[in-house]
């Protein structure tokens, strides 16, 4: 009976998640439509031309919507069903890290072996000592990048350049965020699995779960239904269908740190994937403590190939401790909060001709309060209802969110006056000056001029013009300034 009333509930939309309504899975339908004004603000702030959202709670999608269009001057509205992004970097997670606990848990990947056990190109010095656990929580000592696309013309050649690219510091010294190790990652999975990594996921994750339209080098009958990123990119034409990142569209659109493309409503089926604790709809992906392991804080706040949320990197400031997740360059962001059995899920293409002055701003600022939106807007959290922020609220619509956006626009309103008040000190000061060098001026020729006393003053005839300006030429020793010579002053060079 119980199943039935559920299923009464919900409603399905044919791709993703069952969808069902906020108040059936105890959120607040009225504080999850701030999501609406912070996603076309960052819309209005020409951070991008549309997005993709989706709050899931519970196994069901509570919010699911498009906003604005695939590009600036496209028709072709955003669909969350339909629009395929480009994912950046999370293929990092989505993909690599996925296939790599698939791996792990059938025992042909070891966390703490050396890579070299898998890969023997990758060695030399502290290269012999790296681990596979390392590599997922970027403490290889691997570089952040470098420019595959420039030097290597084959995809054969950026593998051979991933695996010898040299440390720059001592493995587990240091956190380097690193698209060469996350690309190692890729090529340990292939090197382990005897094919592909886009094979790989297809097989194992992909076709599984029914995530349709996710994949690496997407089929050119989805063209139409893709965002464009980059409008003009160092390859000299704009980007549709085509992997963004250089070094991945260097090693054949196929690379662990970047390349897969997916719709929000695939991706949430993903999401819910990592709630369900590797399971979805019956079908088991990865094992439950797998999951655990691979998502539970491990140095620093990175967990083993995942962020952990702690107030940056797009979190938000009320994602529970527990909660992980990524982002990735072209502007997408997945976090998952388990206390909470819930996630949220941001796709956009920001890098397609941003206009804002500072676009990396606008996105992470919209990362940040999407976030806070799902966050306080489960009404029955083991952490107590949270307060919701003023920004948040319909009368408060045009900021950013809580006292922290509040405070830069009072800070940046306080040194526009302060700039003022000084501005205003200075022509006061000015006028001061002037009227102290007049009164000093004015004393002179009264004091120049002022008879002395009747006791000791001499005769003098009548004061007349004439006299006055004999008194200003030849003042009295006793009360007449001395002039100050003045040095002569150099003239400056020309700059």
């Amino acid at each position: 009976m119980i199943t039935l009333l559920l299923a009464a509930f919900a409603i399905s939309t044919g791709d993703g998640l069952p969808v069902r309504s906020p108040s059936a899975v105890g959120m607040s339908a009225g504080r999850l439509a701030s999501i609406d004004r912070v996603i076309r603000r960052g819309i209005s702030a020409g951070g991008y031309p549309g997005a993709a959202v989706v709050v899931g709670r519970k196994g069901f999608a509570v919010w699911q919507k498009g906003f604005g269009k695939l590009d600036w001057t496209h028709s072709a509205v955003v669909s969350a069903s339909e629009t395929v992004y480009d994912l950046a970097s999370l293929t990092k997670v989505v993909g690599t890290t996925t296939a790599v606990m698939i791996l792990y848990d059938e025992g042909r990947i070891q966390l703490d072996a050396p890579v070299n056990a898998y890969l023997p190109e990758f060695t030399g010095g502290w290269k012999d000592s790296v681990t596979v656990r390392q590599l997922l929580t970027h403490r290889s000592g691997l570089p952040a990048s470098r420019d595959l696309w420039r030097v290597a013309h084959t995809p054969a050649e950026a593998r051979w350049q991933v695996l010898t690219t040299p440390l720059t510091c001592r493995p587990g010294t240091c956190f380097i965020y690193s698209d060469i190790g996350a690309a190692t990652l890729g090529i340990i999975v292939e090197q382990v699995a005897g094919i592909g990594l886009d094979e790989f996921l297809e097989a194992r994750v992909f076709a599984p779960l029914g995530m349709k339209d996710t994949g690496f080098r997407p089929d050119a009958s989805l063209r139409d239904r893709i965002a464009p990123t980059e409008l003009l990119p160092p390859r000299g034409y704009p980007l549709r269908g085509e992997v963004h990142d250089e070094n991945a569209y260097a090693m054949g659109g196929v690379s662990g740190h970047a390349g897969l493309f997916s719709t929000a409503a695939d991706v949430s089926i993903f999401a819910q994937l990592m709630l369900n604790g590797g399971e979805y709809n019956g079908t088991r992906i990865i094992s439950d403590s797998t999951v655990r392991l691979f998502t539970h804080r491990s140095v620093g706040n990175r967990a083993l190939g995942w962020a952990s949320a702690d107030g940056s990197g797009g979190s938000g400031r009320y994602l529970s401790d527990n909660a992980y997740g990524h982002t990735g360059y072209t502007g997408t962001s997945l976090w998952i909060d388990p206390d909470r059995d819930m996630f949220v899920l941001l796709l956009t293409n920001r890098v397609h001709a941003a206009r804002a002055r500072r676009p990396a701003k606008v996105i992470s600022d919209v990362r940040a309060d999407l976030a806070d939106a799902a966050a306080i807007a489960v009404m029955d959290s083991p952490q107590g209802i949270l307060a919701m922020p003023a920004a948040f609220r319909a009368d408060r619509a045009v900021g950013w969110n809580g006292v922290e956006r509040s405070y830069k626009a009072r800070r940046g309103k306080a040194s526009k006056s302060r700039r003022s008040s000084r501005s205003a000190k200075s022509r006061t000061a000015a006028r001061s000056s002037s009227k102290v060098t007049a009164a000093k001026s004015s004393k002179v020729r009264k004091t120049a001029v002022k008879p002395r006393s009747s006791a000791t003053r001499k005769p003098v005839s009548k004061v007349t013009p004439s006299t006055v300006r004999k008194s200003k030429a030849l003042p009295s020793r006793s009360t007449a300034k001395k002039p100050v010579a003045r040095k002569p002053v150099a003239k400056r060079a020309r700059s």
